[in-house]
């Protein structure tokens, strides 16, 4: 019989703990604590996104009803919905922004090795885009987003090497999609894949400036002269690749180096679409390819929409709210690293089931993940901590 630590305690165990304590002394988020942390304010919001918790009282009822084995999964202080509450309120939320940055850093190097193909080999992929969480205007007044109706918009930069957010702005709901150009520090030789609502025309030539490239959709009026057109197969949906210019008196101002048009038509849905870039070496098939991959920041959204607690919120203020979406997003990512290092094949759904129900139980971390009838190789229990691993 396994007598060790909870499953609970042993997913912690990939949480960077000295890199979390920096965080919290640049924000000072433990000062005048005595009891309940920052690390254990964590723990509990990251136990209720692994449990699907719904409520604060939720939250309080089971954690104390399993109160013997709250300090050996890390869980220090007591537990109040009244005093998670006021920690949410009160304690900078910048201090789990911070941490889910260091987390990004390292699953993205986790996730570095993905494949896209020979041409892309050795570029760095990223999508942009964003999404709309709704909130109530009466209990959320600070979202605004329409007169009768609130909202926050989740404005993030995905690597499309292991899905890994890099960049995520959280304001409210009425902050339009293309300024978040302006926040971001176009990397070069990096592809920035968006969709038409981010085709602002000084705004990607500041990207082109940048060597960076971007993948985009046409708008409908769209008004172009043709300079050049390149040989195209009629194989893979590209219809056409043409190098043009714009048309259009203030955007050809704002953009006035040439850019790459391709038109393709999707072989399953027989839709038609146009894409802009500033890349032209690429083959034309591969540009498709690259916006097609898009799609990934969309399951992203969907999947932690479905799967974390990010649209019903435990507290009503900004700081509240942006607290449990910066910890969902760590949960996700701390998820996401735990698959990778333990080589697992599971999906990060068929883990965060597993977890759900087994974070209490006393069992190896791999035997409740990889669905098997692993042994530990040695059954004796020993309590002397080992130097080497």
């Amino acid at each position: 019989m396994y007598t060790g630590q909870t499953v609970f305690s042993q997913v912690m165990a990939f949480f960077p703990l000295r890199q979390f304590h920096t965080c919290v002394k640049r924000y000072k988020g433990n000062y005048k604590v005595q009891r309940f942390s920052c690390l254990d304010q964590f723990r509990v919001m990251a136990f209720a996104q692994l449990t699907y918790r719904e409520s604060l009282r939720d939250i309080e009822t089971c954690l104390r009803a399993m109160q013997p084995k709250l300090y050996h999964m890390g869980i220090r202080g007591g537990i109040s919905r009244n005093t998670l509450a006021n920690a949410n309120e009160v304690r900078d939320w910048r201090i789990y922004a911070d941490f889910a940055q260091i987390l990004i850093g390292k699953a993205r190097r986790l996730y570095v090795d993905e494949d896209f193909g020979r041409e892309l080999r050795e570029a760095t992929l990223y999508a942009l885009d964003a999404t709309t969480i709704d909130l109530c205007l009466s209990l959320f007044p600070w979202a605004h987003f329409r007169r009768s109706k609130g909202a926050i918009k989740l404005h993030t930069l995905m690597d499309l090497r292991g899905s890994i957010p890099s960049f995520i702005h959280i304001p409210d709901g009425k902050l339009h999609d293309v300024h978040v150009l302006d926040m971001l520090l176009p990397e070069a030789r990096a592809f920035y894949v968006m969709d038409r609502g981010y085709l602002d025309f000084q705004r990607l030539f500041r990207i082109h400036q940048s060597q960076a490239f971007f993948v985009t959709r046409a708008r409908r009026r769209f008004r172009f002269r043709r300079r050049y057109s390149h040989s195209t197969t009629n194989e893979g949906g590209v219809q056409c690749d043409q190098t043009i210019v714009l048309a259009t008196p203030v955007p050809a101002k704002k953009y006035p180096d040439p850019l790459r048009r391709i038109r393709y038509v999707d072989p399953t849905t027989g839709k038609r679409l146009v894409f802009l870039t500033n890349h032209f070496q690429l083959p034309s098939q591969t540009i498709a390819m690259l916006y097609k991959s898009r799609w990934r920041i969309e399951l992203f959204f969907k999947w932690i929409k479905q799967h974390l607690r990010i649209k019903a919120f435990f507290g009503t203020s900004q700081n509240a709210v942006k607290t449990q979406v910066w910890i969902a997003i760590s949960t996700y990512l701390l998820v996401a690293i735990l698959k990778q290092e333990l080589g697992l094949e599971q999906s990060l759904y068929t883990i965060l089931q597993i977890l759900s129900v087994t974070l209490f139980e006393k069992t190896p971390l791999l035997q409740a993940l990889a669905m098997s009838d692993y042994r530990s190789q040695d059954p004796h229990i020993c309590k002397q901590l080992t130097l080497f691993d």
